[in-house]
């Protein structure tokens, strides 16, 4: 629990491997103002579960939060963090997700492996951490308030790569028997690296909704290449798969922090440099608002 709370306060250090170069834009701070997390709508607490088919025992932290004044269970979204750790990225949707009466479990990965965050301080494959994914599926389908037919995944960067990942049957396995994610929904999540590297396979998807928001000046990728990965789909998969794109967004670009600039060797389709992380409030706005959207359509909480 020390641990969550001090990674909060110390998201500034966490959130970049180097920012030793001022980033080329600046936000001014009052539209960053207009977007803070107002009070809480939903009972919190500090969670651990094991993460499942981990090769050695690892018990992940979590933030826990329902919201009050519903009756029945409800659905719940998982949220995984960047490399940075977990900041204000989670709280931000979060909250939405609340007032919209959809539970969430926000996850720490890099607690229970004693890292801290950045290109040097995570490991060295995303598949590492989809045990922690699958070990908050079934924790939330174990708990009395949830819905387990309604549990969804979303997350940032490296977050936003798991997503992808559980989306597919090849992942699903990993997952207790007959628990499953309903719906996926990664942000700028490296369309790249997909059906290239090793180990990041998208394709033989699950059938549930994959629904993608990236910007169109994140360097990680070309501005194209999360529409070419879904057209690269076999047809099956492409249909279950959907795309909003912000012109001009960079990576992290809902990230209500001041503007950094990292280095990662996964950057610029995978020859590695700078990325500037530049927060756009009017972005941030919109992918959180279609967020929120696609998982009530999910949860059928909407038609």
């Amino acid at each position: 629990m020390s641990s969550w709370l001090t990674r909060v306060s110390l998201v500034a250090a966490l959130s970049a491997c180097s920012a030793a170069a001022p980033p080329r834009e600046t936000v001014s701070a009052a539209p960053l103002d207009e977007l803070a997390i107002e009070a809480p709508v939903a009972s919190r607490a500090f969670v651990s579960f094991p993460a499942v088919g981990s090769p050695t025992p690892l018990q992940v932290a979590g933030l826990l939060s329902v919201p009050q004044g519903l009756s029945g269970r409800m659905p719940a979204v998982v949220i995984a963090h960047g490399s940075g750790g977990v900041d204000t990225r989670g709280a931000f949707y979060a909250r939405a997700l609340h007032e919209a009466g959809i539970a969430t479990l926000e996850i720490d990965m890099w607690a229970a492996r004693g890292l801290t965050g950045g290109a040097e301080g995570r490991p060295q494959a995303v598949s590492e951490t989809l045990p922690d994914a699958y070990g908050a599926l079934k924790y939330l389908s174990a708990h009395p308030a949830i819905d387990a037919s309604r549990i969804g995944i979303m997350g940032f960067s490296w977050g936003g790569v798991m997503s992808m990942l559980t989306a597919t049957r090849e992942n699903e396995v990993r997952a207790e028997s007959g628990q499953r994610f309903v719906a996926h929904a990664p942000l700028y999540p490296v369309c790249w690296v997909y059906n290239r590297v090793p180990g990041y396979g998208f394709s033989n998807l699950t059938g549930a909704p994959v629904f993608i928001q990236a910007g169109t000046a994140d360097v990680y990728d070309a501005p194209d290449s999360c529409r070419t990965l879904i057209d690269s789909l076999g047809r099956s998969d492409n249909a279950h798969v959907s795309l909003t794109v912000y012109p001009g967004a960079t990576h992290g670009w809902d990230r209500l922090q001041p503007a950094a600039r990292i280095t990662d060797p996964y950057s610029h389709r995978g020859e590695g440099g700078e990325v500037d992380l530049v927060p756009s409030p009017e972005a941030a706005m919109e992918s959180r608002k279609a967020l929120v959207l696609f998982f009530q359509r999910a949860f059928e909480l909407i038609p």
